[in-house]
Formats: C-alpha cells, structure tokens, sequence
C-alpha cells in the first residue's frame, strides 16, 4: 500500500531511538516486516474479507523473498495462502466483526445520483377564448387528472391563463435504490435498512414553487405558479377547433432518501514478516525522498512554492569502495529537459546521497484547483574498473525513480497522497485482465488484457488458459462465451503476459456463469380507453446470443378481472406466435396482459402487467343565446338570433357532429310538448346564427357526437359507439328566445 514505506521509516525511527533491531542477521538473508494499514468501520458483505496487496521495503526484491517465511502477526484470520504477485506480497484476511448503527443515503443506482420528477400540467382553452380547463393531481382525494375550469382575466381570445397555483403528483421514484454511507466505497445491503426511517430529501426544485414539494400518497406533490418563467410547450392542435389550444407547463424536483441501518463492520490491523535473500552479487538500490512541502501537497498562499527532493543510493554485496569511480545523480521535472540538474560524489563511498531544489511558480499554482509537478530522478554508481559478474563485467549501475509535489486551492483534500518512489527500470511486466464478474450461458463478452502494462519496455506475447469457453482466446483481446455444461458454476480465466526483456507476469480472474433464463418483459401502448386501440407489446429481449427467443413460443393471455368480461376482449388473428397484438376493450374495467416466452436453451419467462381501462366518457353540451330579440324591418322583417356552442368532452375526444334544431310555440301557452322539431343546420358548426320570422318563443336544442380522438379498431366499432349528448340537461329557461316587435318610437314637437 502506499502508506506502507512511511509505516516502516517511522517503525525503524523508534526502533533506532528504543535500540530494537528491526532486522535478525544470518549469514545469507535478513528478516523484514511490513505493517498492514489499519482499516476500521468497513460496511458491507463485500468488506467480509479483503485482499491486501503491500509494497516490498527498500531494497528487497520480488524474488529475494523466502516465500515458505511468509507469516502475519495480529488478530484477523488469513484466507488461503500468501503469494508475491506484481512486486507485491498478496494477502487476504477475514474482517473482525461488529455491529453499529449508521445514517445512510439512497441514490439511483450510483452515489449522488438523485432522483428527479419532471412533471408537466395540461392547461386548455376553450374554443370560445374565454375559460382555461386545468388539469392537475386532487392532493385531498388522492386523484390524478382532475380538472377545474377558470376565466380569463386579460381579454378574448386569453393570451396566457390567469395567475393561479396548481398541483401534480408523480408517483415517488424507488427504482434501483442503492444505499450509501457517506461515500461511493461504503455501499449498504438493502436488507440492513430500517424501513421505516427511509425519508425523501429534496436536493433541488423549480424556483416557483408556492410551497415546499411535499411527499405524500406515495407522491411528489409540487405545488407550483403559472404562468411562470418556465415557457409552456404546446399540446397537439389535431381536432381543435375555434381557438382552442393546449399547453404544458413543467416543474422539477430532484431528491434523494436518508434512513438508519444496523450494519455489520469489519476491521483489519497486523503486520506481515518473512525472510529474504541477500545479494551475492553487486545490486544498487535507491531511495527518493520528497522533504518539501510538507505535507504534500501545499495550500497556494499567491507564491511561489519550493521543493527539495532527496535521492539516495546504495551498493549492496559488494565491498571495494577503492573502485567507487564516482555517483551521479540526476533530478528534472519529467518531461522538461532543459529542467536536468546533474550532481557528482567522487567519494569513494558504498552510499552516497544528494538533495534537488526545484519551485512550482506562482503561474502554474494558481492556474488550477490542484497543481501537481512530477519528478524523474535517476542514481548512477561508476567502477574504476569493471566488476566481473554471472551476467557478465559491468562499468556502472543504474536505478530511476518518480515522485510528485503539488498545490491545491480551496479546501484541503480529503486526503493527502504519501509519495512513494517508484522504481522504473529493471521491472517484470504488469498482467491485468478485464472482463465481466458474471455472464449468462450463450452471451458473449470481451476478454482484454489490454490494460497489461511493461513500466520500461513492451508487452510481446500474451498466453491465456480458459478452460471450458467456446471460443479461445487469443491476443491482446477477443470475445467467448460459455456453453450450458458451464451453468451455475464459476470458471477461471488466467493471463501470462511477456515483456521484450523476457520477464513475465501472471494473473487470473473468476467469472459466474448463470443460466439463460429469459426475462419477459410486456410494453403497453395506445390509449387506455373503452374502444380505444390498445396495443400490448412483447418488449423482452435476448439475454444470451446463442440462444434467442422462439418467436413461435411467445403466448398472449388477456383476461377480465372486474368491470368487463372476456367477451369484451376484441382482437383478430392469434395471441401466439406474435410479437404484438392490437386489442380492444367494449366495457370500462380492470384487466390483465400476461406474457409466456421461451428461448432455445429451453427455458421460460413470464410476466403480466394489470391495467385499467377507462370509461368513454359523453360530451357536456352547453350553449349560449339571447333570450329576447326583436323583428328587423331592414331583414325582410326577421330576427336574428347568435347561437354558441360552449361543449366540451372531458377525455379530449373530437367533437365531429352538431345538429341545431329549433320548435315553436304555436298556440302561444308556454308548452313546447307536441311542437315538432325543424333543423336549423347539421354542418358541425360552432356559432350559428339563426333567423325566425314569426313572433313568439322559440326552444333550441344542440346534439353533439363525438369522434373517437384516439385510435380504434373500426372492426369491433360502430356508430352507437360514438358517444352523443343534447342540451336537454340543460335549464330550458336559457334555451328559450322570445322574438318581440320592436316598439315604436315616439318624437314630440311643439
């Protein structure tokens, strides 16, 4: 880990400081330790064991390490055994166990990822310019879609509605809740939270809101102005008429849940020691230290900042200091060549050691939130004379490394990375494997090796072992599946990777694989509506590539629950077979979709989904006239008389028929009864005007029908369907014209 060489830099302080030998000496190998990180308050099953990966002490390499001498020291329990894996001991430990209770926060899917309800309300004028229909959530009763009408307070035709607040009510949002405390890395388990502490918390809203969203019913009730600064976007003009128009008006809330949970946590703490070889031949090995700032990185205070690093070598099993040429040593900002800064020792010394003084200035500190320079430092040790090796006779050893100094503006980071030297040459590859934890029998998927890396050369050959896929692999990377012998077992893919210097690097990655089965999936379109065209959809998809989905299997089952019977079920042609199929509902009531699939493999799925189908509501007819007007000698004597239709439909269907009829009261006793009724026009017109010649009263009367304004199956239609209303609901006394005679007008004179 990273923090690990700082651990063991304080341990040998004290151990000097106390007398205490960190190492015991034999004759060929030393003893080391490593301290593991202590980690407390882990939450989650994930957190029930971990794998420590821990970084070698200073001069200590991979194949030094007496693997049989490996051993851990403190209160958790090892699982399996150690190994030494990419230059690092590899260990996994069981977590010691506690239980606490904490406060967590529910996001969709990912942390602080919120939740969010863009909602709209459908506001109507009337054709006659005058009234607004508002629609909106009737928070005391828990419905959707009720509607009131208002005036208009700014002229005929209204430009806009009046001022007014109104309400919606989208249904809380749940769908994938995933619990965190505090951070990404602290997932809690659903099960662990008490229900009932989960509480929403708005994040953010409309600015124009009238109160605070509220969450009630299972909704997000918002409350909000309109007009507002938001603009509306207009409904569909198909089948309006007159000035009607219909408008959307849109307000937001986005939010997240805060609960309790009683969570289980674990905590590791120890240290590891084990045996390592010394050298038999001369090996150089190096130390980087960052001595300024410190800590790191630095607050920008409006100046330049200094860094003093600290670069030391040292020779190990070798003894003639009498052949020590010289040490060089070389520190430049990585990348900047004209930043190189070279110094010597010509001491004849087994160790040497020099500091490097560089600024970050005031230009790149203040550029960014957080400024990081890194560095590239190299110690080379010369011989007089060459040294005779196993390998060979060599003039010079050589080791780099890297490190990093930086700024930061603002708040300090959450947390303060250690630097930790990094050497850069000499080192065997890096294998890593990319790939799912787990795939269905059939499904293909990418295995990569791709992100393998050679920190001082490149990758030449890759070699994969992959028991059981279907297809091998090979390269960089490829794509297999697994087969369904593979079901419900967990299989191994592992990755040899070959650097051009020859050196190699092993790693392995476990996949699950489950079976194909299919999961059934029912989309639901149209409009959900007596006689109205409902199309019910096989939305599910292939889980697996090998095995797709027998279109001949997939079974519709549509049934009554309450309100209908079966036999109100229309359809043509067959539930089985189909990808979709068109229905149509004859009565109002509660029905139920089911979905039966089934794929290749040989396994089902099934789903269904109950819906309910509203009524085909009749039009509201309302009209509008004089109740007194008079003869007109310049109009052969006739009246005229304005009549206006005020009908509205209150599911939005299409006012297709009017017809306007009048009868007369010809014996003049105020009963219309026995009167026949006379057409006065059948055109679908909305204001008429109509001319009687004779005085005396006259009663109109003004049928509407209406068109289906959604789609509909004409098969299992006919005309009685259409759905038809008269003004006889409507009081008599404002359907009733008296035409008069104009009085006379009198002139006097003397």
């Amino acid at each position: 880990m990273k923090n690990s060489k700082l651990v063991i830099y304080i341990m040998l302080l004290v151990i000097v400081a106390t007398g205490i030998p960190q190492f015991t000496f034999a004759a060929d190998s030393k003893t080391a330790s490593i301290a593991i990180p202590i980690s407390t308050g882990l939450v989650g099953s994930d957190n029930s064991a971990r794998t420590f990966s821990l970084d070698l002490p200073s001069g200590v390499i991979p194949s030094s390490i007496l693997n049989s001498t490996l051993k851990y020291s403190g209160n958790n329990t090892t699982v399996g055994n150690f190994s030494v894996v990419d230059g690092k001991i590899k260990l996994t430990l069981k977590g010691n166990q506690s239980t606490k209770t904490i406060d967590v926060q529910g996001y969709r899917g990912s942390h602080k990822a919120a939740y969010g309800s863009e909602i709209y309300n459908s506001i109507w004028l009337y054709s006659d310019g005058r009234r607004w229909q508002i629609n909106e959530y009737d928070e005391k009763n828990d419905v959707n879609n009720a509607h009131r009408d208002v005036l208009a307070t700014d002229g005929v035709p209204s430009q806009n509605p009046p001022k007014t607040v109104i309400s919606a009510g989208p249904l809380q949002d749940r769908e994938y809740l995933k619990w965190f405390h505090d951070s990404k890395a602290e997932v809690v388990e659903s099960d662990d939270v008490i229900q009932s502490t989960i509480e929403p918390e708005v994040i953010s809203k409309s600015g124009y809101l009238n109160e605070e969203p509220k969450f009630k019913n299972n909704r997000v009730i918002l409350n909000y102005w309109i007009p507002n600064s938001f603009p509306f976007r207009p409904e569909s003009t198909a089948g309006l008429s007159g000035l009607a128009e219909g408008r959307r008006y849109f307000a937001f809330v986005t939010y997240y849940y805060k609960a309790t949970a009683k969570v289980t946590t674990y905590s590791y703490a120890g240290t590891v020691t084990f045996d390592y070889k010394l050298p038999t031949e001369p090996t150089l090995t190096g130390e980087v230290a960052l001595l300024t700032p410190n800590p790191n990185p630095e607050k920008y205070a409006d100046k330049a900042v200094p860094v003093k690093l600290s670069l030391k070598g040292s020779l190990a099993a070798y003894t003639d200091a009498s052949n020590i040429l010289e040490w060089v040593f070389y520190a430049k900002k990585t990348g900047d060549d004209a930043s190189l800064v070279t110094k010597k020792d010509t001491a004849k010394v087994l160790s040497s050691e020099r500091q490097f003084d560089f600024v970050i200035s005031k230009q790149e500190a203040a550029t960014q939130p957080g400024f990081t320079q890194n560095y590239t430092l190299t110690v080379t040790v010369r011989f007089a004379k060459p040294v005779v090796t196993a390998a060979g006779s060599i003039s010079s050893l050589s080791e780099n490394f890297t490190i990093n100094a930086g700024t930061y503006n603002g708040p300090p980071p959450s947390s303060i990375p250690i630097p930790t030297p990094t050497p850069a040459t000499g080192k065997p590859p890096i294998a890593r494997i990319t790939m799912p934890d787990q795939v269905v029998a059939g499904e293909k998927f990418i295995v990569s090796g791709a992100e393998s890396l050679d920190p001082d050369g490149t990758i030449v050959k890759y070699a994969w072992q992959h028991p059981n896929v279907n297809l091998a692999l090979y390269g960089k990377s490829s794509d297999t599946s697994y087969g369904l012998d593979s079901i419900d077992t967990t299989q191994t893919i592992t990755l040899t990777v070959t650097d051009n210097d020859g050196l190699t690097a092993t790693t392995s990655r476990d996949i699950k694989i489950v079976a194909p089965a299919p999961k059934a999936k029912i989309q639901l379109l149209g409009t959900l509506k007596q006689n109205r065209k409902i199309t019910i959809r096989n939305a599910t998809k292939n889980v697996s590539d090998d095995f797709p989905i027998i279109e001949g299997s997939t079974r519709f089952t549509i049934t009554a629950i309450s309100g209908g019977t079966n036999a109100d079920i229309k359809y043509s042609g067959s539930l089985v077979g189909v990808k979709e199929v068109d229905v149509l509902m004859k009565t109002p009531g509660q029905y139920k979709a089911a979905l039966y699939v089934e794929n290749t493999a040989g396994y089902s799925g099934t789903t269904s989904w109950t819906f309910t189908v509203a009524p085909d509501e009749a039009p509201v007819p309302y009209i509008s006239m004089p109740l007194i007007v008079y003869r007109d000698l310049d109009n052969g004597n006739k009246a005229s008389v304005t009549l206006e239709d005020f009908t509205v439909s209150p599911d939005y269907d299409y006012l297709a028929k009017r017809v306007w009829e009048y009868r007369y009261d010809s014996d003049n006793n105020g009963n219309f009864t026995g009167e026949a009724w006379v057409q006065i026009n059948n055109t679908n017109l909305d204001r008429i005007n109509f001319y009687p010649a004779k005085v005396g009263r006259y009663e109109i009367r003004l049928t509407v029908t209406e068109e289906f304004g959604q789609p509909t199956i004409d098969a299992f239609v006919n005309a009685a369907d259409r759905k038809s209303a008269n003004t006889d609901t409507q009081p008599v006394l404002e359907r009733i014209v008296t035409v008069e005679n104009r009085p006379p007008t009198s002139d006097w004179s003397w």
